[in-house]
């Protein structure tokens, strides 16, 4: 009869478990991809710092444009398309270079 020996179960593994480690490197291949597009979607703008004082605006020059969810592009409360607010704002800046244009969410 043979005697149950200790050393064969005591073996250490000699082999890494990559599972963890694939599931994390997709996890963060996931976050990425779908963090990237927001980042292409920015626009750089200057905005004026408010220490400097500006002239006011009379209220016939003051001109709004609104861009809602549904991309329905607005001028002064009318529906517009893109051609025709960019011809409305060169024909604006041709009467009035003053005018002042303000962008609404």
């Amino acid at each position: 009869m043979r005697r149950y020996s200790q050393r064969n179960s005591l073996t250490t593994l000699s082999e890494i478990n990559v599972t963890p480690l694939l599931d994390l490197a997709f996890v963060l291949l996931i976050i990425f991809m779908i963090t990237t597009p927001l980042l292409e979607n920015s626009m750089n703008l200057v905005i004026p710092s408010s220490g400097a004082t500006n002239p006011p605006i009379n209220s016939s020059q003051v001109q709004t444009v609104s861009i809602d969810r549904t991309e329905t592009i607005r001028f002064n409360n009318q529906v517009v398309d893109w051609q025709t607010l960019t011809a409305h704002l060169a024909q604006l800046k041709q009467a009035n270079p003053d005018v002042a244009i303000v962008i609404r969410p």
